[in-house]
């Protein structure tokens, strides 16, 4: 089992991580006025890349939901599926496209349950991706709020909106 693996599976001290710098991200908008989102954007993307991609194989999606899913980035499964697992779970856990590896919906489910903080998040109905954000940073993406706009039609859950 691999470092990233190992950290994953202590989802606990991640959500502590993810609680830190949400706090500093939220307090640092005035980054945003003073520099640009653009500007910021090029400064916090490589290294929220290099980070994500080590400890989550993050995809880059730019709407970040890895403290509502266990720790555990949605986007790698390979049906994309950002709501829980598909109807092919198999047995042992495995996936339905990829059957040598588990299905990350299962390791998702299995983390929430260690998480004080955040590990019912695991049940909200979060919106589609918006494809237009893929490869940017989730980070300044939430101190502009563009994360949290959504197609037409879509309806946010009352909790996802707090």
């Amino acid at each position: 089992m691999g470092f990233s693996r190992r950290l994953q599976d202590h989802p606990r001290l991640l959500a502590a991580g993810y609680k830190a710098n949400l706090w500093v991200a939220m307090r640092s908008k005035f980054a945003i006025r003073i520099l640009g989102a653009k500007r910021l954007a090029r400064w916090l993307y490589a290294p929220e890349e290099f980070t994500k991609r080590r400890i989550f194989d993050c995809k880059m999606c730019g709407q970040c939901i890895l403290h509502s899913t266990g720790m555990t980035c949605p986007m790698t499964c390979p049906k994309n599926l950002r709501n829980g697992p598909c109807g092919g779970v198999r047995a042992n856990g495995g996936c339905e496209v990829i059957p040598e590896m588990r299905c990350i919906w299962v390791d998702a489910y299995d983390r929430s349950q260690k998480m004080t903080t955040y590990g019912d998040d695991l049940h909200i109905l979060q919106p589609p991706v918006d494809r237009q954000l893929e490869g940017s940073s989730a980070w300044v993406n939430l101190m502009t709020g563009d994360d949290k706009v959504s197609t037409a039609g879509w309806q946010q859950s009352p909790k996802a909106e707090a």
